[in-house]
């Protein structure tokens, strides 16, 4: 159960005043102490050290020395095993998670893929096996994507990522939350998304319930290709209708109820997006409608094309000077992906909007199934129902809108521990959430409503 108890008096008033027929509130959750803390204790000292020591590997390019106790992949993936085991030890379940990818357009041989794997199980038996997923790839590459002998330092692509998903298990592995959490740094990004496919397909074999995953993907640096600093936001990319060749019936009616920007993924994202900015202050997530950057990719893909809810936190601006660079000087300009160029305090910042995100997450209930509108007669009210949470502490659910075209939730109403309700608001002005509580305060994302005849 979750462990933070803030005014739960207050939230049993609000639940029991909004009654049949309670007015709006402003769209708001309780503030959660344990996630404040969470917060705080996000170091850039720890993590700097992280980049530090991955650079160190010299490359760390799939198909690199595996033998080397100081240098490429086998060693880097060896390094991140002992550190989870380090600062999780007895609570993180740490372990490879590898296969044998054939010869392939990056790869010149059969080469072993491996992913480095440290799951925090969740603490409520009704939430355990709902899953919250962040990666970070900890392969590099210079300029020729076959070149497994020469330095590859990959200090932001992706150390960067790296050393905050480390830093995120070894301060949440200090506490409990109902959902289980899996923090993973992957192989072959550079060579095609290839240790995140594995992971997502065995995942989609298993029928795990991912309920949500982030991936961090060049998050280290706050300066642009023209030296111009940003450090006040982050990227978050998140799809909508995935482009796919045969469109099966729960998209095509949400499609035909012009809820195309209400996907799980771009629900998931507007969670983060309200809790992130909620916990990390003068730090903006800014939501970039998009699968990725124009035509490119990264691990939250595999998880996509898979029908996970998933998400990639990305800097400002990338600085392409130091992104898949041999290290050089040309006259005055320095290539290459250097820990000169990479800003920890930036970092944890990102970090810190992953794990106040993440600990919301995995503290709340699920967000509710079976989200229907009834639509047997013309009304001017909206006819909600839905099916109702396992979770032993749930307190009630909570109606969220919005106008058709904003991008966050507007209003919102505590409706109490029920299944259904009428809202006085018209389903063809607005669009409607439904989102779950617990006695906490803790608030799940929204589900859409779908169309009940």
């Amino acid at each position: 159960m979750s462990r933070v108890v803030p005014q739960p008096l207050l939230l049993a008033a609000l639940l029991a005043a909004a009654g049949a027929a309670g007015a709006a509130e402003p769209v708001a959750a309780a503030r959660q102490a344990q996630i404040d803390a969470i917060v705080r204790d996000i170091s850039p000292q720890r993590i700097q050290g992280y980049v530090d020591k991955l650079v160190s590997f010299g490359t760390r390019h799939t198909m690199s020395d595996t033998v080397s106790d100081t240098r490429g992949i086998g060693a880097a993936r060896r390094w991140i095993k002992s550190e989870f085991e380090r600062c999780g030890a007895g609570r993180l379940q740490v372990a490879f998670d590898g296969h044998l990818h054939p010869v392939d357009r990056r790869i010149s041989r059969p080469t072993e893929i491996v992913n480095v794997v440290a799951t925090l199980p969740g603490s409520q038996a009704e939430s355990r096996e709902r899953m919250y997923v962040v990666s970070g790839h900890y392969d590099s590459r210079n300029s020729d994507d076959a070149d497994a002998v020469g330095d590859a330092p990959g200090a932001n692509d992706d150390a960067s990522g790296t050393a905050a998903v480390i830093e995120l298990a070894c301060v949440m592995s200090r506490h409990k939350f109902d959902a289980t959490l899996v923090f993973m740094t992957v192989a072959a990004e550079e060579q095609g998304l290839y240790g995140a496919a594995d992971w997502a397909e065995k995942a989609k074999q298993k029928k795990l319930n991912i309920a949500g995953m982030f991936t961090n993907d060049i998050i280290g640096s706050s300066h642009n290709q023209d030296g111009k600093r940003d450090n006040t936001q982050v990227r978050l990319f998140a799809e909508g209708i995935p482009a796919v060749k045969d469109m099966p019936d729960n998209l095509r009616a949400l499609i035909a109820t012009g809820g195309e920007n209400d996907t799980p993924t771009r629900q998931l994202a507007r969670h983060v997006k309200d809790v992130g900015e909620r916990y990390v202050d003068g730090f903006k997530v800014t939501i970039v409608n998009r699968r990725d950057r124009y035509l490119r990719g990264g691990d939250h893909a595999p998880f996509l094309d898979r029908g996970f809810a998933a998400l990639r936190f990305t800097e400002p601006a990338e600085n392409f000077n130091h992104q898949h660079q041999n290290v050089r000087k040309e006259g005055a300009l320095q290539y290459g992906d250097l820990t000169e160029f990479v800003d920890p305090a930036y970092i944890a910042q990102v970090a810190r909007v992953n794990a106040a995100s993440l600990a919301a997450l995995a503290l709340a209930p699920a967000a509710p199934q079976e989200v229907k509108i009834r639509t047997a007669r013309l009304d001017n009210n909206t006819d909600l129902t839905w099916q109702a949470n396992a979770e032993p502490d749930l307190a009630g659910y909570r109606i969220v809108w919005r106008d058709t075209t904003a991008a966050q939730w507007q209003g919102s109403q505590l409706v109490g521990k029920v299944t259904a309700f009428t809202v006085p608001l018209s389903k063809d002005n607005v669009f409607f959430g439904v989102q779950a509580i617990d006695k906490d305060g803790n608030v799940s994302p929204a589900s859409y409503p779908m169309p009940q005849r």
